[in-house]
């Protein structure tokens, strides 16, 4: 039977040396903001802060959208 840790090595470059898709990071980026935009606007609603819409939801997000890409940039 094979060593299952016989090819350990070589999945462990294989995996740093990826860079990945860009598309794939993009629309995570994407789902997440709008996941924490709508968490952000129904706690700012709770407070009384803002209410609840989708322009406002889109907004936080497009906002936290913008600053992980600025953030994260090399």
């Amino acid at each position: 039977m094979a060593d299952p840790d016989a090819d350990r090595d070589g999945f462990r470059e294989g995996l740093e040396s990826s860079k990945g898709d860009p598309r794939v990071l993009l629309v995570l980026n994407a789902v997440l903001s709008l996941l924490f935009g709508w968490m952000i606007v129904a706690g700012a609603a709770v407070v009384g802060l803002v209410e609840v819409s989708l322009t406002t939801v889109v907004a936080v997000a497009a906002g936290l959208f913008v600053l992980t890409l600025v953030m994260t940039r090399p």
